[in-house]
């Protein structure tokens, strides 16, 4: 008789496509197809992803019992039909475009997914509902007997957010918002008309929003949408495009802001800021609307949260300190990929009927469910590309030099473990430097990530001193970075009357370069920061290698970026990590106990990707 059940869980052909795997209901590995094909947000079949899975898991294709797709193509299918016949005949070159696809390829997930997996596959698959998988992700992995629910997304097969309720091992959907109305394709209209990409440009857009004053509310509210009091939207869709066409604005939408979308090699000018801000503020105000209405139909004391929107983690911050909840946990792969583990979790739990073992801090592992490598591997890439390197074997000795180079305000790429399951870099896949640096925060952006100089990093913060530097509670947790928080009055600087005047320079990248706290490479121009803290449970090696700076340094904070470029998904290989290395300005290479000093590495390594230095112009 078989013992061990395994499941697996797909998202695939929209956006961010993943694969999780489940052994007896325990999450055995999770990851998104971009890290294996390098193409950001890849949404092809994630068949590198379900054999990682499978491999981490230990088993071959025949051993797999169920394979589920996070959402119901046929119901979705349904949505896009009527509303190409709603929207007739404006929305011709969309059906003409998308219906091929649909009929020759994602209406037979089942016939796709069998001819991707082989013959070898003889179990069962399974689908589900999108926002129930994205419920799943969030209430089944979290520390909560029961909660309530929020996804809050663009859209799925009609729903574009739900609310709903968790207890013990069910989870159900009470409310739910519907297509075309949606917080998700607001937010992401606003992106692209501000000259961002739709589906990672929004990070951009709620980066920006400090730079800005909402002076746009008023007229979003008075023209382009209404916002009910449990949190629900109406959207005049005559401003918007995306239900019909190509783009998702409309003249009338430019009219109204006065012009066409900015191109994204224009300047930001002061009115893309403030519609950033305008368009947060009111974002902000739905989502703690849509939380204390999920709290008074509920009537738990907890939420969690998942859904592409469940990232803004300004609004998150907003809800922890406003609302109503005692506790929120939110899936860590808040978007598209954390739907392929709740559609898993959803088949071990409602189809199967299995019970659920609350884990104290989660069960989501520190969100570390991702490849790592052994020593051999990475030594013989390291020897194979001539890498002058050190193989440091005491720990001690190895968190003892990377300390001393923070201190020294050096730049460290941090490869450590398994890779991180979502879009933040949570210390395993990392760029770190000292917090305490007035220059860190403009080297980093632009002699390393080659973005945006606007763009703020996040602090990494040891668990027992997050009160101390930010305006939250003693002992609170934000392991997955989802939390924006204030940075306390006491660490902020008293700005000098040149610094002032520099804040309102248009030169966003003087408004940045101004020092406003102890740990200036962290603190946004609103004296904002998204706060990470590090335990030594979750964060292993992480968390002792900043406790051995905070002893030298008196600083717990240090600076944590993803590491990675503009444009190129999270390292997840040596090879990656080693790349990027020699292609920025990234002082030292730590991968696991390998340590690189870029001084001693020699020239010319790697004139293939020596076009990456080319991007610092652009900024």
């Amino acid at each position: 008789m078989k013992e061990d059940n395994y499941i697996l869980g797909i998202s695939a052909y929209y956006h961010d496509s993943a694969a999780a795997i489940l052994k007896n209901g325990e999450i055995i590995a999770a990851v998104q197809e971009e890290r294996f094909t390098r193409k950001k947000g890849d949404a092809r079949f994630p068949i590198d992803s379900v054999s990682y899975c499978l491999n981490e898991a230990g088993i071959v294709i025949s051993e797999l019992d169920y394979v589920v797709f996070y959402e119901s193509p046929f119901l979705k299918f349904d949505r896009l039909m009527e509303t190409y016949i709603s929207f007739w005949p404006a929305a011709k070159k969309l059906f003409t475009e998308s219906f091929p696809l649909w009929a020759n390829h994602r209406l037979h997930i089942s016939r796709e997914i069998k001819r991707e997996l082989g013959d070898g596959f003889v179990g069962e698959i399974g689908y589900t509902d999108h926002h129930l998988s994205h419920a799943a992700s969030a209430f089944f992995p979290s520390p909560y007997e029961e909660a309530a629910i929020l996804t809050l997304d663009a859209v799925g097969e009609w729903s574009t957010s739900s609310v709903g309720v968790g207890e013990v091992n069910n989870v159900e959907l009470l409310r739910d918002m519907r297509f075309p109305h949606s917080i998700g394709m607001l937010y992401s209209a606003f992106t692209y008309y501000t000259g961002f990409k739709v589906n990672s440009g929004e990070y951009k857009l709620m980066g920006l929003a400090p730079y800005g004053e909402p002076k746009y509310v008023d007229t979003i509210l008075d023209n382009v949408i209404k916002v009910n009091d449990d949190g629900s939207i109406w959207m005049d869709m005559s401003y918007f495009n995306y239900a019909k066409g190509l783009a998702m604005t409309s003249d009338k939408f430019h009219n109204l802001f006065g012009g066409p979308p900015r191109k994204t090699e224009e300047t930001i000018q002061q009115k893309d800021m403030d519609l950033a801000a305008s368009i947060q503020k009111v974002t902000e105000e739905i989502i703690l609307r849509s939380a204390k209405y999920a709290y008074e139909l509920t009537g738990k004391k907890n939420l969690v949260m998942a859904g592409g929107v469940a990232l803004n983690c300004v609004a998150n911050g907003k809800i922890l300190r406003e609302g109503p909840f005692e506790n929120i946990w939110i899936q860590p792969a808040a978007g598209d990929a954390g739907g392929a583990l709740g559609a898993a979790l959803l088949m071990w739990h409602h189809h199967l009927d299995k019970p659920r073992n609350v884990h104290p801090d989660d069960s989501q592992k520190g969100s570390f469910l991702g490849p790592s490598f052994t020593k051999d591997k990475e030594q013989i890439y390291l020897d194979s590309v001539g890498a002058i390197y050190e193989l440091i074997e005491d720990e001690k000795e190895l968190i003892d030099r990377v300390s001393d180079l923070l201190k020294e305000e050096k730049i460290v790429g941090w490869f450590n473990g398994r890779m991180e399951f979502g879009p933040r870099a949570l210390g395993s896949r990392s760029i770190i430097g000292d917090a305490r640096s007035s220059q860190m925060q403009q080297t980093m952006n632009l002699k390393i990530k080659f973005r945006e100089s606007f763009r703020p990093f996040a602090p990494c913060v040891l668990h027992d001193h997050v009160h101390k530097y930010f305006e939250m509670k003693e002992g609170r947790e934000s392991p997955y970075m989802l939390f924006v928080a204030p940075v306390k009055k006491e660490e902020r600087t008293e700005l000098s009357e040149e610094e002032i005047k520099k804040m309102n320079d248009p030169d966003l990248r003087k408004r940045v370069a101004v020092p406003r706290s102890t740990i200036p490479a962290v603190t946004h121009v609103d004296y904002s920061a998204r706060v990470q803290t590090v335990d030594e449970k979750r964060h292993g090696r992480y968390y002792r290698m900043m406790k051995k700076f905070y002893e030298k340094t008196g600083c717990p904070v240090i600076v944590n970026t993803s590491f990675n470029i503009r444009g190129e998904p999270i390292v997840c290989t040596p090879e990656n990590a080693y790349k990027c290395f020699m292609a920025t300005n990234i002082d030292c290479l730590v991968i696991d106990n390998f340590m690189l000093l870029k001084e001693e590495q020699q020239e010319g390594l790697l004139p293939e990707i020596a076009n990456y230095k080319d991007l610092f112009e652009l900024d």
